[in-house]
């Protein structure tokens, strides 16, 4: 199986999901075991006190973590968020946000993912557990 480059996954998933695009969602590696994302701090992005929006925060981390439902799908299968929870430990006031999302249940009709997003001193901002349904392929 071909890898296929950061440029061709930042494509895809801006082709399949057109808001990453607004989002500024950068694709670094994508696998049903991990998918890992960044997003560039801006003023625009920011709340009270300069810190990444906690709305913006959770879009990021439910666009990569989708992805990371998405590699781990039946082949012609959909998925959907039906639940999602985030939990904020400490603000992203500049810099590179790396966004890493892994399974932790693949199953026939849900996938669990949970997303870790790291400011650039390596600790963690927040992380978000979601739960994908499994949409079955059409007839």
């Amino acid at each position: 199986m071909k890898q296929e480059s950061p440029a061709d996954l930042t494509a895809t998933i801006r082709r399949i999901m057109p808001f990453c695009e607004v989002l500024g969602l950068t694709v670094v590696e994508a696998s049903p075991d991990r998918v890992e994302a960044t997003v560039e701090w801006t003023e625009q992005r920011t709340t009270v006190f300069g810190g990444l929006h906690g709305g913006y925060v959770m879009a990021v981390a439910d666009s990569t973590g989708a992805l990371c439902a998405a590699q781990n799908l039946p082949t012609g299968a959909g998925t959907s968020t039906i639940e999602s929870k985030t939990n904020f430990l400490r603000p992203i006031i500049s810099g590179t946000a790396t966004i890493v999302s892994t399974p932790v249940h693949v199953g026939r009709t849900t996938i669990v993912v949970q997303t870790e997003v790291i400011r650039d001193d390596g600790k963690i901002a927040a992380i978000t557990t979601q739960t994908q349904i499994v949409l079955p392929a059409g007839p």
